[in-house]
C-alpha cells in the first residue's frame, strides 16, 4: 500500500512539474504535498528524493522544496521521459529521442561490426531477418514488429561494447515504442529501411565498420525524415499558410 501511495504521488508531481506547472523557480513544502495528495510524511519525502535525484527539484532549509530550471533535469532519466511523453511537451521528446537516435547508432553500428561477439552478430542477423519478413508481409506495424525492433536495436547498442551507448538502450526502446503508439510505425516500411537493417548486420557480421556505419547511417535518417513529413502541416492547411516560405518549394 506505501509503496502504491509513493509511486502515484511521484508519478502526479513528476508529471506535474514536467508540464510546467509548479513552473521552475516555483517552490512548495511537504506539507503542502500531504495535503494535495493525502499522502503521508514518509510518502512525500520519498518521492522528493526521486524527483532530487533527477534534478527537478532541491530542498532548501527554511525555503522549502524548489523547482530547479529544466536545462539543469536529467534528461536521459526514464522517469523525465516518460513523463514528458505524456505531457505537453512530448513532441520536443520524442524529437530529441529521435535525433539520439540519428546520432549514435550509425557510430554503434561501426563498434559493433568491430567489437561485437559472434554470439551477437548471429543474433542481429537473426533479428534483421526476421524483421524483412514481417515487414515485408505488411506487418510493420504489428507487435510482433515492434518487438524484435526493440531488441534488434538494444542488441546493436550492447554489442557496441561502450557502456555510455549500453546506457541509452531504454531512451531508445522510448522512441521506438512511442512511435508505434502515434500510428507512426507503416505497415510496409518506407523503401530501404528493411534492406538498411540487413545490410547494417550482414556489414556487421563481416567486420565490414564502414558499411556498418554507412547502412545504419541511411536507416535513421529515413525515419527521420518519415517523421519529419508526417508533422509537416498540409500544404493548404491553416498552419501551412500561416508559415513563412511553405508554398512553391
Amino acid at each position: 500500500m506505501g509503496n502504491r501511495v509513493h509511486q502515484t504521488l511521484l508519478d502526479s508531481l513528476g508529471a506535474r512539474i514536467a508540464s510546467g506547472d509548479p513552473a521552475p523557480g516555483s517552490s512548495f513544502t511537504l506539507a503542502d504535498l500531504e495535503q494535495d495528495y493525502s499522502a503521508s510524511r514518509t510518502a512525500a519525502r520519498e518521492a522528493v528524493k526521486v524527483l532530487e535525484s533527477i534534478r527537478m527539484v532541491e530542498s532548501r532549509r527554511r525555503l522549502g522544496i524548489r523547482v530547479r530550471p529544466r536545462e539543469d533535469w536529467d534528461a536521459l532519466d526514464e522517469h523525465l521521459m516518460r513523463w514528458n511523453l505524456s505531457g505537453p511537451f512530448r513532441q520536443q521528446q520524442f524529437e530529441a529521442l529521435l535525433e539520439l537516435r540519428v546520432a549514435v547508432e550509425p557510430l554503434a553500428a561501426r563498434l559493433a561490426a568491430i567489437r561485437a561477439t559472434d554470439a551477437q552478430r548471429a543474433e542481429l542477423l537473426r533479428l534483421a531477418t526476421s524483421l524483412h519478413e514481417l515487414g515485408s508481409q505488411g506487418l510493420g506495424d504489428s507487435e510482433p514488429y515492434l518487438a524484435i525492433d526493440v531488441d534488434y536495436h538494444r542488441l546493436l547498442l550492447l554489442s557496441s561494447q561502450n557502456p555510455q551507448f549500453t546506457a541509452l538502450t531504454k531512451p531508445v526502446e522510448m522512441v521506438l515504442s512511442w512511435r508505434a503508439n502515434l500510428g507512426l510505425t507503416p505497415s510496409i516500411p518506407v523503401a530501404g529501411t528493411l534492406e538498411d537493417h540487413l545490410r547494417t548486420a550482414r556489414s556487421i557480421v563481416d567486420g565490414d565498420a564502414d558499411a556498418a556505419e554507412r547502412h545504419a547511417r541511411s536507416h535513421v535518417r529515413t525515419v527521420w525524415g518519415e517523421i519529419a513529413i508526417s508533422r509537416r502541416p498540409a500544404r493548404d492547411s491553416p498552419a501551412a499558410a500561416a508559415q513563412p516560405g511553405t508554398h512553391g518549394q
